[in-house]
């Protein structure tokens, strides 16, 4: 009966060793897994994780990169409108077609150049390849007042047919430059000398007449276009009508018939100013 006893104690104790030896060599095993890396092995394994991390934040820019990013781009922008003076004030844009790789989107564009208002609509055509991104501008609309910019109507119809808008930009800016410093020599003479100086279509209009304040009856009529050609050449004319009364036309009818070609030679020797302001002078002092 005792021995019974004493050999369930034995194996039991047998079962108990055998499980210590095998959780022994577990810890054995772990351990030697655990000390496979050095600990300098360890320490760069963490350092280049970290510097993955934040090169991955890098790559997806924080808000505040993004606002300066964005604020950097209003300046060029409005540097660009002042130095070329177009300002955009509206845009809109619809999804005509996307299909694929092909996207067609038809755009609305407002603003002004200048003192010059204009509008575009246009359809964008874009073609997506593995290489590149193509995009056409087809359908062009320019929309201008042309009775008061007929100067520019045979220009915006080639602009129409080719369909490029660099061009168009490029030109209607010189236009507008020279429209309204056309508009501000008009307004300067008209203040300096407004007894001679009259405005028939007001600041906007193409010519000015000059009249003596004396009912002499004689005048002169100072006619300026801007002309822009089918390649957007922008070219200001000026020439010279006058008006005599029949008595001052017989005492001086060379001197008028030469009006027109000496006003020409001074625009060449002297610009448009000193031009003007010659022809008002010697308005002024006709009796």
């Amino acid at each position: 009966m005792e021995n019974s006893i004493y050999q369930v104690y034995e194996d039991e104790i047998q079962s108990l060793e055998e499980e210590i030896k095998m959780l022994a060599e577990k810890y054995e095993d772990s351990q030697q897994e655990s000390t496979f890396f050095s600990d300098e092995e360890i320490l760069m394994s963490m350092k280049s994780f970290q510097t993955e991390f934040q090169g991955e934040l890098k790559g997806q820019e924080s808000p505040s990169d993004l606002k300066a990013q964005l604020e950097s781009l209003e300046t060029d922008l409005s540097f660009l409108m002042k130095f070329t003076g177009i300002w955009f004030t509206s845009h809109s844009k619809k999804t005509v077609e996307k299909t694929g790789s092909r996207t067609i989107q038809k755009h609305r564009l407002s603003g002004n150049c200048h003192s010059l208002p204009f509008q575009l609509e246009f359809q964008l055509l874009e073609i997506k390849s593995k290489e590149s991104v193509s995009a056409v501008i087809t359908d062009l609309n320019v929309i201008m007042e042309s009775g008061e910019y007929s100067g520019v109507s045979k220009f915006v119809s080639s602009t129409e047919e080719h369909g490029n808008l660099l061009p168009f930009f490029r030109s209607l800016s010189s236009y507008a430059e020279w429209y309204e410093h056309r508009r501000c020599t008009f307004l300067h003479f008209k203040t300096r000398y407004p007894d001679i100086v009259k405005l028939p279509e007001g600041l906007l209009g193409d010519y000015i007449v000059l009249r003596n304040p004396e009912p002499s009856g004689f005048e002169l009529m100072i006619v300026w276009k801007i002309h822009v050609d089918e390649d957007g050449r922008t070219t200001p004319v000026l020439d010279l009508l006058t008006k005599v009364p029949e008595q001052v036309l017989e005492q001086n009818i060379t001197t008028i018939e030469n009006a027109p070609t000496c006003f020409r030679s001074m625009l060449l020797l002297f610009g448009i100013e000193t031009a003007i302001e010659n022809l008002i002078k010697v308005v002024g002092l006709k009796k």
